[in-house]
């Protein structure tokens, strides 16, 4: 059950109004049983000074577009009463019309845009109002008896509002039910939640959560679990197997909702949904529709449910009847779409947000992973809130034209309106072996940088993470992860594309550069320098191509690779023939791959930098010496030695390689493979003839 997080020496710390108000917001977005990922509101009526110097009635409101559990006092917006007051006398009001009102309403026009649920608020009589959704609520207001359990638990101390989208007309039903109920200390909204409030913040909160007490002692009183849901249908896999099937048709999932636009993946097999997915109700339950609005916009209607029998433990047959099952639910929401469209309506991506899949669990798609994970939580919601009203009665939902209209609301197209275009990587994978070195974490930070999800695959684990954390830390949590790889080992080259499949859905673009070098003279070359440089030059990077390859080919979408060679792919190095004759069969492993590749889109092409020695573990190995010999020079004189060699009298940095497979990896170079390009300052001994 849920229970209060108020902690009062905490709150004494606060500046009280706002600071509070921002307190609340976040207790009660903390936890999703409460309020869902970036649904709900609350809000704080009180007294401002305005520009002019004179005290305004005012209220502060959630600003829309943030999220209860993480927004802070920029994310609110402030509206003069006196202005809004006067709009409870009319009797109608159209969306474009109230947000275009309530921004002459505000006390500063640089804050967020007012939520289309301020009117809630504003003409609810109350210093303090908190909007949720918690499961046990919408349990009951999804339930088709749930006016008459809401009487069994809270008396006359509710009103019961009929469903109608959140705008003026419900606005002013609620205002209206509470100003005829005295006694009323709380507002259910059919098929979409709870309203609070109080004469404090905490007062406010601490109703809200006493109310959700209620409904919850009553729901799990008369929970049984051995025949929730109809009971088990089905055993759930061994968590080993179901990571092993979900690592093989991730790949799968994804090239197949994938066709408009990439999508990447994330899965969730805890037990609530372990138990609803093998439940012999969940094929009906999951199509019967969206538990309320705010689930809706990231759920869509339904979710996919798959017809497959688990024991089977057939990944083809899994793969088949993902592949068909996706195919029919496009073609039905492209259906949903044309019976309800409007003019001027555009379609959004017609694949599912969620898939069911008996014995493994739930795959989300997403434009991003915290995307994914957004429709993921959503949907865990809705599976408590389906516990909850099939344990009360029976489970309804918003109809299909409410749906639509939900999802193809004007005003959430709108926001799309305003989000920034999306970066040159944004919704591909990036997978990167040598990840933590100079050039490889200059080419991981510049994909992230561009919108990509990375892999950073090393030898060195410590450096890969480090990596990862830090590209986290920049551009978003769960935007990198670190895979500890060695090339020249097949099983963990396998495992690090299957860690990638079921951490994204698969790759988009594979950078083989992980890498060592070693200088001898050709008669002092012994078999196992040769077989060193052999095994990770050219055995490791035929391994990760290959993985990468059948990855792709699955995926169905095309893909890149990208081969960081050497100037010695095209250059005999000077006591460096082991290194040399490696990396040329790089170059020529990449063109090989390009001829079978092309018909599946996926296209293979060579960098080939020189000396690029600022954080390199090649160069501050005995590399640097060896090479400093070859050229009899110290190694500190390396740097400028390399340089003046250049036609262009420059050194090559990491970011200069980076910057390279950025452009083989982009858009920009999408009708070449088989290409090299060099990144070597201009070495003219190096030139191709």
């Amino acid at each position: 059950m849920v229970h209060s997080l108020w902690d009062r020496s905490t709150a004494a710390r606060l500046q009280g109004g706002l600071d509070e108000l921002v307190y609340r917001s976040n207790l009660l977005g903390t936890d999703r049983r409460v309020c869902n990922w970036g649904g709900g509101n609350t809000s704080m009526k009180t007294v401002e000074t305005d520009f002019r110097g004179r005290e305004v009635e005012v209220m502060w409101v959630k600003g829309s577009g943030s999220d209860l559990a993480t927004m802070k006092a920029g994310n609110f917006t402030c509206l003069r009463l006196d202005d809004i007051r006067p709009l409870y006398e009319r009797d109608a009001m159209t969306d474009e019309e109230m947000v275009a009102y309530l921004s002459h309403c505000m006390m500063d026009s640089k804050q967020p845009r007012a939520s289309i649920e301020t009117l809630l608020h504003a003409f609810l009589p109350f210093p303090h109002v908190d909007h949720t959704h918690p499961d046990a609520i919408i349990s009951i207001c999804c339930a088709d008896n749930g006016k008459e359990v809401a009487a069994e638990i809270f008396g006359d101390r509710f009103v019961w509002v009929p469903y109608v989208r959140p705008g003026f007309t419900l606005s002013k039903m609620i205002a209206e039910g509470v100003r005829q109920n005295p006694a009323a200390e709380l507002v259910l909204m059919e098929k979409h939640g709870l309203v609070t409030w109080g004469e404090t913040s905490e007062a406010c909160y601490q109703k809200t959560i006493a109310i959700i007490r209620e409904a919850e002692a009553y729901i799990e009183a008369r929970v049984k679990e051995d025949t929730l849901f109809g009971g088990p249908k089905y055993e759930p896999l061994p968590k080993e197997e179901r990571h092993r099937l979900l690592a093989e048709v991730m790949p799968v999932i994804r090239g197949a909702v994938s066709d408009q636009a990439r999508m990447i993946l994330s899965y969730d097999d805890e037990a609530d949904i372990l138990q609803f997915v093998n439940s012999a109700e969940a094929g009906v339950l999951s199509q019967i529709g969206a538990a309320c609005p705010d689930h809706l916009v990231h759920t869509k209607m339904k979710p996919l449910y798959i017809e497959w029998d688990p024991a089977s433990r057939d990944a083809q047959a899994l793969a088949r009847a993902l592949r068909e099952g996706i195919a029919r639910y496009k073609e039905a929401y492209t259906q949903y779409f044309e019976r309800n469209r409007s003019e001027g309506d555009r379609m959004f991506e017609a694949g599912p947000r969620v898939i069911l899949i008996p014995g493994i669990g739930m795959v989300n798609t997403g434009k991003s992973l915290s995307n994914a994970k957004v429709s993921g939580s959503l949907y865990r919601r809705a599976i408590a809130v389906m516990r909850g009203a099939t344990t009360l009665g029976n489970f309804v939902s918003l109809s299909e034209a409410e749906s639509y209209q939900v999802e193809y609301w004007p005003l959430e197209l709108y926001k799309l309106t305003l989000a920034p275009p999306e970066a040159e990587f944004s919704r591909k994978v990036a997978f990167v072996t040598g990840g933590a070195g100079g050039i490889g974490s200059e080419t991981c930070r510049r994909l992230a940088a561009e919108g990509a999800h990375v892999v950073v695959a090393d030898l060195n684990r410590e450096g890969a993470e480090q990596v990862a954390k830090e590209i986290n830390e920049s551009v978003g949590e769960g935007r990198a992860i670190a895979v500890n790889m060695d090339v020249t080992r097949e099983s963990e080259v396998q495992a690090a594309f299957e860690t990638a499949a079921l951490a994204y859905g698969g790759v988009d673009i594979v950078v083989n550069n992980a890498g060592l070098a070693t200088s001898s003279p050709f008669d002092e070359t012994t078999l196992d320098e040769w077989n060193l440089n052999m095994n990770v030059l050219a055995t490791g990077y035929f391994l990760v191509a290959r993985e990468a390859f059948k990855q792709m080919k699955r995926q169905g979408i095309g893909g890149s690779m990208v081969f960081v060679g050497s100037k010695n792919s095209v250059y005999a190095g000077k006591n460096a023939s082991a290194y040399s004759a490696a990396k040329a069969l790089e170059v020529h492993l990449a063109r090989c791959i390009a001829t079978e590749g092309g018909q599946y889109g996926i296209r293979v092409n060579s960098v080939l930098p020189d000396a690029v020695l600022q954080g390199s573990a090649i160069w501050n190995s005995s590399w640097r010496r060896e090479r400093a010999a070859a050229y009899g020079i110290e190694p500190e004189q390396l740097e400028e030695y390399y340089r003046n060699r250049t036609t262009l009298l420059v050194n090559v940095y990491p970011r200069d390689i980076a910057e390279s497979i950025a452009f083989f990896a982009s858009s920009r170079s999408e009708k070449t493979t088989g290409c090299m390009l060099t990144v070597d300052g201009g070495v003219a001994a190096a030139f191709s003839r």
